[in-house]
């Protein structure tokens, strides 16, 4: 089971071509990081994978099934997508019935229901919100109130964009947490973003994107430590292995522990 985009190219308004040819397949249970500067066709890619939009050339594939010949909404309950504003997503009075609406909508029993809530707001850390309207709650928080509703959905893929916006050391911690137990469910996880800290230390694989394409895909490691890819792509080199090449140490270092028994 996986997700394939097979030579998808996708245009805006008929003229401006977001992107081109890409091939990319993510299999179950994975976790990638698609990272680029803005234009590179990032958004693009994940709102193809969720049938946002529908290619224009080539097939993008979920679980075999061409997104072509399905809805978004019925894509979503495979992939879901958590938006990077949290008011593009919103749309109830209360928390509680915002996450409740889609388990209502699949006709799932009262019991399933409470089940998947209570599940999500343990992820989430929001249940002290429940009753009240999302648009009074602060804004890194009604993030997570986004990423709880499209848990309850259950979906075998969660897309993440921008997750760590406006996110603090304990939103980010709840991040980590959360994509931890999904990756152990089996759960692919795929964020864009260009918070490089974060895909360094939570995200093995790399996909990299330039000019409307895909232009690297691999390891972390292998990404942040391909000066003509990082310049290409327009992302920052993390941290720890910017420190590490500006004190010459070798090995291609990315993580913290690794640093410290260099300098050791």
């Amino acid at each position: 089971m996986s997700i394939e985009l097979k030579n998808v190219s996708f245009t805006y308004h008929g003229n401006f071509k977001a992107i081109e040819n890409v091939s990319l397949t993510i299999a179950d249970g994975e976790r990638v990081a698609i990272v680029g500067s803005n234009g590179a066709g990032k958004t693009t890619c994940v709102k193809l994978m969720n049938a946002l939009f529908k290619p224009n050339a080539g097939a993008v594939l979920v679980n075999g099934v061409d997104t072509r010949e399905k809805t978004a909404a019925q894509i979503a309950k495979t992939v879901g997508y958590v938006f990077q504003n949290p008011d593009d997503q919103i749309f109830n009075s209360n928390v509680r019935t915002e996450l409740e609406y889609m388990p209502k909508y699949m006709k799932l029993s009262q019991d399933e229901i409470k089940r998947r809530v209570d599940n999500a707001l343990e992820l989430t850390c929001i249940d002290k919100y429940m009753d009240m309207n999302p648009f009074d709650i602060p804004y890194p928080i009604r993030k997570f109130v986004t990423i709880a509703a499209v848990i309850c959905v259950q979906p075998a893929y969660l897309i993440l964009d921008e997750p760590t916006a406006g996110q603090d050391r304990l939103g980010i911690g709840i991040l980590e947490k959360l994509m931890d137990e999904m990756s152990r469910r089996g759960i692919s996880v795929i964020t864009i973003t260009h918070d490089m800290e974060f895909v360094a230390n939570n995200f093995k694989r790399v996909v990299a994107m330039a000019h409307a394409n895909i232009i690297a895909d691999g390891a972390a490691r292998d990404i942040y430590w391909n000066d003509a890819v990082v310049e290409e792509s327009g992302i920052l080199k993390p941290q720890l292995a910017e420190l590490a090449k500006n004190l010459q140490l070798p090995g291609n270092l990315l993580y913290l522990e690794e640093l410290i028994n260099a300098v050791e």
